[in-house]
């Protein structure tokens, strides 16, 4: 590791490259541009970008990392955005979800990269099959040992990601559906305001009669009302429509970029500033 190797955490959001789209600049592209390369100014920012991505593939594989990949190899390699939706940075009780695709299951993937620790692990899960019921641990080769141990006779899967950037398939435990834990408080939790009215008065016929003071507990209330399999399959389908893009629209972005571009439709990061600030030489 080299004093750089933290603001790789910092690069990859939308902050940072909304600022470097709009011609401002940032000190964390800077800092790694010219930390990095003798002659930055030689080269594109797609090609910095390129071989920052890289870099940080061998030696710093942080969150943005793992959650690129999973979209890389899942959402846009195995699956399709016409028919799966991905998420991230989902709260779930006290618990912030990574990585949850939805298609006609949910599958929540909890990443612990190669800097995180397990401390957490045991009550993220726990708060995740409040809402959900498919919950996998993404991780690094070095940590399957331990993750087959805690989770040998539970419905958690593991997905290992290899030395090679590629989701292994030897070492490998397939997330088994536990629908025993879902509740209705926490799948209301997931939705928001125009979400959970749509839901009461799709099933109900009408939405409550309460003051703004009380509206949040009165549809709540109608919301637990719902058997909860049928709710649980309604909130997935809403949650399943929060995101609308295309195939092509994606897979013209970058690979190294795609995390950070689906993530952030319909902000600053449009294709078309971005494809701009890639071609463009390096400059302070």
């Amino acid at each position: 590791m080299s004093k750089h190797d933290g603001l790789y955490n910092k690069l990859f959001t939308q902050k940072v490259f909304e600022a470097l789209m709009s011609k401002k600049g940032h000190a964390v592209y800077q800092a790694l541009a010219e930390a990095d390369f003798q002659h930055p100014h030689l080269l594109s920012n797609g090609e910095i970008i390129h071989k920052l991505y890289s870099q940080m593939s061998k030696c710093y594989r942080n969150e943005y990392f793992y959650q690129n990949t999973l979209l890389n190899t899942l959402l846009l390699g195995k699956h399709s955005v016409r028919t799966t939706t991905a998420l991230s940075q989902v709260t779930v009780g006290k618990a912030v979800a990574d990585f949850i695709l939805i298609n006609g299951k949910a599958v929540v993937y909890e990443i612990k990269s190669d800097l995180d620790s397990f401390d957490r692990l045991e009550s993220q899960i726990e708060a995740y099959y409040h809402a959900f019921d498919h919950v996998c641990v993404v991780a690094p080769e070095s940590s399957f040992s331990r993750l087959n141990t805690m989770f040998s006779n539970s419905p958690v899967g593991i997905y290992v990601l290899t030395a090679r950037n590629t989701i292994s398939t030897k070492q490998k435990k397939e997330p088994v559906a536990d629908s025993s834990k879902l509740s209705h408080q926490a799948l209301f939790k997931l939705l928001r305001k125009r979400e959970y009215e749509h839901v009461v008065y799709s099933y109900h016929g009408f939405l409550p009669e309460a003051t703004p003071v009380f509206w949040y507990e009165a549809c709540e209330a109608l919301f637990s009302k719902i058997p909860l399999d049928q709710a649980y399959r309604v909130v997935l389908k809403t949650l399943k429509n929060r995101v609308s893009i295309e195939q092509e629209q994606i897979q013209a972005v970058p690979y190294s970029l795609r995390s950070l571009a689906y993530f952030n439709t319909g902000t600053a990061l449009d294709a078309a500033s971005l494809q701009s600030f890639l071609n463009q030489q390096y400059r302070r």
